[in-house]
């Protein structure tokens, strides 16, 4: 039997959640679309799906298989249309990670966007700190900050993140304002919990001279989200992306601290596996982020 007729008919019994609607998608009988199952299992000297009258499940290696496969199913599509000369329109789903501070106004402001402009992508984001595999997740790309990017990687870079140094009202009232680096040392610090204890170097705009900090860090969080929300409850200060508390200095919530030295800046970069061909999708993607970051 074709062998990649067997993988897309295993991967629309997965989609589907059924050997009847696959069978009415492929346009096969019933009977064929599990043969091909059956073929593919043979093949691979494994089970890959859990079956009854009433319900489909993927054994362990079948969800391992089923994201594994999307990329060379992918690879296929996209070079049987660059072989047929085809003008490849961005379509399908569009499964990205990220971190979790992108939940932010500014950033969904940005997907909304990109929705509009490509009605036929649907976007299926998945956010975490922890670097996940691109391949066994099934993921189309990753949206990473990193001044040192894995160099197994395929990389885009988009643009920099800038980091300011805030603190609540709040908690300037009671505590009062620094005024300079070395009074950053009197005052405690939410970080986030993969931070070593280095000092805090910041360095004047105009001067260039640099400072570097011991600093007194209190709470730990691994979510940047938190460490802002903490820090709007008046806990301390911390170093946040600018990008994640927009809103929160607009509205008062935050107030940046020492604006004339540099904090912090990091590299935002798109990483994706190393296919030969890139699908039309995950292109788009990328040229609507470099767009968007050059903004």
């Amino acid at each position: 039997m074709d062998t990649l007729q067997s993988i897309r008919a295993f991967h629309q019994v997965v989609e589907q959640k059924s050997f009847t609607k696959a069978a009415d998608h492929l346009a096969m009988s019933v009977p064929m679309v599990s043969k091909h199952v059956a073929n593919l299992e043979r093949m691979l000297g494994a089970k890959l799906l859990h079956r009854n009258s009433r319900s489909i499940h993927l054994t362990e290696v079948g969800e391992q298989y089923y994201r594994q496969s999307l990329h060379a199913l992918d690879v296929l599509g996209a070079a049987a249309q660059q072989a047929a000369g085809a003008q490849a329109r961005p379509t399908g789903e569009l499964k990205i990670a990220m971190p979790l501070w992108f939940a932010s106004t500014k950033v969904a402001t940005w997907l909304a966007e990109f929705r509009t402009r490509y009605p036929e992508v649907s976007l299926n984001l998945s956010l975490s700190n922890y670097k996940v595999d691109l391949v066994a997740g099934g993921f189309d790309l990753a949206l990473r900050l990193s001044n040192n990017p894995n160099p197994s990687m395929i990389i885009r870079p988009l643009g920099v993140v800038e980091f300011y140094l805030v603190a609540a009202p709040s908690y300037l009232r009671k505590h009062g304002i620094p005024k300079s680096p070395e009074e950053i040392a009197q005052h405690e610090m939410v970080q986030p919990s993969h931070i070593n204890a280095e000092p805090m170097q910041l360095r004047h705009l105009a001067t260039g001279a640099v400072h570097d900090i011991a600093v007194k860090s209190t709470v730990q969080s691994d979510d940047t989200l938190m460490i802002a929300k903490l820090v709007q409850a008046g806990v301390g200060l911390a170093c946040l992306p600018s990008w994640a508390i927009e809103a929160d200095l607009a509205a008062g919530r935050l107030m940046r601290l020492l604006p004339e030295y540099h904090v912090l800046s990091v590299d935002l970069y798109a990483a994706y596996v190393d296919r030969a061909f890139l699908s039309a999708k995950v292109r788009a993607f990328i040229d609507f982020m470099v767009e968007k970051c050059a903004d």
